[in-house]
């Protein structure tokens, strides 16, 4: 014969069970009318971090109070290959302009998507859809950030001699109303132009 204390802690156990799903079943029922909507999730991608040992890198920073273009020395991470490093390089560039005190700020959620070398000499520059649409508009500070962004690269990277500006893989006309993005840059024209903004003072 079964003992009466097992008896009913089993009872107790099973009203126990059935009453937790019963909640639960209530629960999700209550969910579904009430029309939840599940968080999206952030779908932005997100590069992995450069490693390994760091190199010294010269980032040709804009200016917007002087209008002029200032080398910047910085020590980051940067692979072997020259697409990673080209990759790297914007992205040390745009964390100057994202953080506080920023010479030259860019609105948030700025990012560089990817940068592609696709021989002989061309650059593509890829960026999302928040760095064109937040971007100030204006003739001087929107050729500032395209002269940055090549300039920068040519640098640090030898052989580039044109580029070319995508916004979440597309081609825009303008950057925000001025910069013309439907062209291809020539690096030497742009070197003339840096020259010009003071680029290295």
């Amino acid at each position: 014969m079964i003992p009466r204390h097992l008896l009913i802690g089993t009872g107790f156990l099973l009203l126990l069970t059935v009453g937790i799903g019963f909640f639960a079943w209530r629960t999700r029922g209550r969910v579904r009318q009430e029309g939840a909507v599940p968080l999206a999730a952030d779908e932005r991608p997100v590069a992995p971090p450069a490693s390994g040992p760091t190199e010294q890198a010269t980032l040709l920073v804009a200016d917007d109070t002087s209008g002029a273009l200032r080398a910047q020395s910085a020590r980051i991470p940067l692979p072997s290959g020259r697409q990673q490093r080209a990759q790297e390089l914007l992205r040390a560039l745009l964390d100057v302009y994202l953080g506080p005190n920023s010479p030259h700020p860019l609105g948030v959620g700025s990012e560089i998507r990817d940068v592609y070398l696709v021989d002989p000499g061309l650059v593509v520059i890829d960026v999302n859809a928040a760095f064109a649409d937040s971007h100030r508009s204006g003739i001087q500070v929107e050729e500032l950030t395209v002269v940055s962004l090549i300039q920068t690269l040519s640098a640090n990277i030898p052989g580039i001699l044109r580029a070319k500006i995508l916004v979440d893989g597309k081609e825009r006309e303008t950057l925000a109303g001025h910069a013309d993005l439907t062209n291809f840059y020539d690096v030497a024209s742009v070197n003339q132009l840096a020259s010009q903004m003071g680029a290295g003072q």
